[in-house]
């Protein structure tokens, strides 16, 4: 494992090391996801903290790549994107205690002076973790992912206290982890009962022990299982003890934004934590698990209840309540395996794709596919796709990411539908499409009607024989391949590189296509796309006259699909 150097003790912890940690959390918790779930019985036994732990953690991931591809990729633009993916992709109460604590650590890294001790600025960080995260909580139980962190966070403020180096610091604060980790099921009956540690508290462990392999190249060792550190811990059930949910039925969360005039700034924040404060209140008179992040006038709320009706409500008093999302618990146990219950039926096989554009997606959904709205600058987080997967009703998926960045989250989406939905024969394949262009060739030859082995086949090589390009305006002063660009320069992309830098855009269209023509080809595929200031539709005219003129015996179709930022796609095959 390589170390990564946090580049010395007062210079603040490096954009790498940031990048660094939140892509071997996400590792480590794929890994550890199916052990977490089973560990899963407090507050509900629904076996899927470990996948909320995940997928917040992934959406995390995701908001941090949009910014690493875009102009303004600093380690504070880096970690707010952190901060808010954590919020907006947070799933379950472990994934919306997560986010509190995710942001709450990425504010105060984000707020640190130049002059201070990367040791004293990681301990304080986890110390405003632990506060935070434990004032969203409603009624916060000892036992938890709450205690676990507190204590990480005590053995952090004195490692710190002695000069520590930020290695030592965390090396500290994971071992505590740890340690406290064991001792859960004393302190929380229904963990000593099912003969587990506490779920989130390992969830959490986890993510610490990768922030320690980051700073230190070691790999912790994870606290024994009740039964065994290899096996998945499976809770006991001692006679006459019953681990089924027998509290409220259903668990209700949402997005809920508060307005407030933006020239009083102060009050904002103030009248906004007054009106968190206020939502816990109310939604504690109506169920438990009671939890409310956020900030800015964007909070995510989580409760458990038998009024979902109310809850929601409750959000409507205070602002604008969306993406609503309400869960069954006794339907959700049973999928975990808590009950017999029978398998949702799955039929049929659907094509699943991320369209960058409204002509896109309507070229997508003619074909066939169920669509989900991406592309440069609104990528789909991973809970997006996996619900586009699971709720479609097919046994068998075909995902189209369509995107480069976007294949790692379809890859995550697919393993989690595959792994909740296994009982029900589900089947995911994601195509590794890195181009709408390349998305739209491997549904041209999609065939419901043959084995899902050989469409899925026959739809990847068809992708993969495809040559993709596009032209764009540089945004930025940068080094490209081509060599250096001006903000305006003309840029043409092959392959997904930039190959091409010129001042006309319909001359640098012209060398990318005649780029993409050089080994031959039969059909030539122009996308003309909806850049503010640009006719898109005029350009793919010149282009197609172009290769007419040039390549009589090639066919040229051109469609329109209103993609943001790129003029022109374009594919040969």
């Amino acid at each position: 494992m390589e170390r990564v150097v946090d580049g010395g003790e007062g210079e603040g912890i490096s954009l790498a090391t940031v990048v660094r940690f939140v892509d071997i959390a996400v590792d480590a918790l794929a890994a550890a996801r199916e052990e977490v779930d089973a560990l899963n019985v407090f507050p509900v036994p629904d076996g899927d903290t470990g996948t909320n732990m995940y997928l917040t953690v992934v959406a995390a991931r995701d908001a941090v790549r949009e910014v690493q591809e875009g102009p303004d990729c600093t380690r504070e633009a880096v970690l707010g994107a952190f901060a808010r993916g954590a919020l907006l992709g947070a799933r379950g109460n472990s994934g919306v205690i997560l986010s509190e604590m995710l942001g709450a650590t990425a504010r105060r890294i984000a707020a640190a002076a130049p002059d201070e001790r990367n040791g004293l600025v990681l301990a304080e960080a986890l110390t405003q973790a632990a506060a935070a995260s434990h004032a969203a909580v409603g009624e916060p139980v000892e036992g938890t992912m709450l205690t676990v962190l507190a204590a990480a966070a005590r053995a952090a403020e004195a490692r710190a206290a002695q000069g520590a180096r930020s290695s030592e610091v965390l090396t500290a604060a994971a071992a505590a982890a740890r340690e406290a980790l064991a001792r859960t099921p004393e302190q929380l009956e229904a963990l000593a009962r099912a003969g587990v540690v506490d779920a989130g508290g390992r969830g959490l462990s986890v993510i610490l022990d990768a922030a320690e392999t980051v700073l230190t190249g070691r790999r912790p060792v994870p606290v024994t299982s009740p039964l065994g550190a290899r096996a998945i811990p499976v809770p006991h059930r001692e006679p006459g003890i019953d681990l089924s949910p027998d509290g409220p039925a259903y668990e209700v969360m949402y997005l809920l934004h508060i307005e407030h005039p933006a020239d009083a700034a102060d009050a904002a924040a103030r009248a906004d934590a007054d009106a968190a404060a206020a939502l816990r209140r109310r939604l504690g008179t109506l169920g438990d698990s009671v939890v409310v992040v956020g900030g800015d006038g964007l909070w995510n709320v989580h409760v458990h209840t038998d009024d979902v009706g109310a809850a929601i409500e409750a959000g409507l008093v205070m602002g604008r309540p969306h993406r609503i999302r309400v869960t069954h618990f006794a339907d959700q146990a049973a999928r975990s395996g808590g009950a017999a219950a029978p398998a949702p039926s799955l039929s049929g096989r659907r094509v699943v794709a991320v369209a960058a554009g409204p002509g896109l997606a309507a070229l997508f959904e003619e074909a066939g596919a169920i669509v989900v709205r991406g592309g440069p600058g609104r990528r789909p987080s991973t809970g997006e796709l996996l619900e586009a997967i699971t709720g479609c009703g097919a046994r068998e998926v075909v995902v189209l990411p369509n995107d480069e960045p976007t294949v790692r989250a379809a890859q995550a989406a697919a393993g989690t539908a595959e792994a909740d939905h296994g009982a029900s024969g589900l089947r995911v394949a994601v195509i590794q499409t890195h181009a709408q262009v390349q998305g739209l060739a491997a549904v041209a030859v999609h065939e419901p009607g043959r084995g899902f082995d050989h469409d899925v086949t026959e739809m990847t090589a068809t992708a993969r024989h495809v040559r993709h390009g596009a032209v764009t305006i540089a945004a930025r002063q940068a080094m490209t391949m081509a060599g250096p660009c001006e903000p305006g320069d003309a840029l043409g992309v092959v392959a997904g590189d930039f190959a091409v830098v010129g001042d006309d855009l319909a001359s640098v269209a012209a060398t990318v296509l005649e780029r993409l023509l050089a080994a031959g080809g039969e059909l030539v595929t122009i996308v003309s796309g909806a850049v503010e200031g640009l006719d898109s539709a005029a350009l793919a005219e010149r282009a197609r006259a172009e290769v007419e003129q040039r390549y009589p015996h090639v066919d040229v179709v051109v469609y329109d699909g209103g993609q943001e930022r790129y003029p022109l796609l374009m594919s040969v095959e």
